[in-house]
């Protein structure tokens, strides 16, 4: 049995969504960030799986994964038959692992920037002067998307694969952010969210 860890709208969710395109059966256990008590991610029972005390965290059998993007990558692994990355083409593969790097090291970077200045970090550590130069490496970020993207309705092959996934639950936390997003990429976010696995991961992220 696969186990997730997650909570709600985080970057559990795009585990969560995965697992939903691959079909795989799956438990889902919601978690409360930063509580302490049983259910919350700092309870020793969860630390014991996650040290930091974050999520997703993902088991599966004697495995444990922390890292959002890896346990995306490894469910794609494990269903080969609904090439949800490319397995069988090591320059597609080299394109696909590119693509998901630079989400996870530029798109997303000034998002989680301002999300930690914003409710994250300790009062003292805020420093709002970071919203403006955040505001700007995303616009720059977005540049280089566009050369990823240029006029391809999915950005690895032409078709849908857990780079989408990662590429959208990041456009939709910058909207969630505010951030300014341009309305191509508003159009890709929603074509995906209504995608009936995502909708089934945003009905289970959202269930208590």
């Amino acid at each position: 049995m696969i186990s997730l860890y997650g909570s709600g709208q985080a970057r559990s969710f795009r585990a969560l969504w995965a697992l939903e395109e691959a079909g795989l059966d799956f438990e889902y256990q919601h978690v409360r960030i930063g509580q302490s008590d049983e259910g919350g991610s700092r309870h020793p029972s969860y630390l014991a799986l996650n040290s930091q005390g974050k999520i997703p965290t993902l088991v599966h059998d004697d495995l444990v994964l922390t890292e959002s993007a890896a346990i995306v990558n490894y469910i794609a692994a494990l269903v080969p038959e609904k090439q949800l990355m490319p397995l069988d083409d090591n320059a597609m593969r080299a394109k696909y692992d590119e693509f998901c790097f630079f989400v996870l090291s530029d798109l997303e970077q000034p998002l989680w920037t301002t999300g930690k200045h914003r409710f994250v970090l300790p009062e003292d550590y805020r420093v709002e002067a970071v919203f403006e130069t955040a505001q700007w490496e995303f616009k720059r970020s977005l540049k280089a998307l566009d050369q990823y993207m240029d006029g391809q309705e999915y950005v690895v092959g032409n078709r849908f694969t857990c780079a989408d996934i990662l590429l959208a639950q990041t456009i939709n936390w910058a909207l969630r952010f505010g951030f300014e997003v341009p309305e191509p990429y508003q159009e890709y976010r929603e074509r995906l969210y209504q995608r009936p696995a995502c909708q089934r991961a945003a009905e289970a992220a959202t269930a208590k």
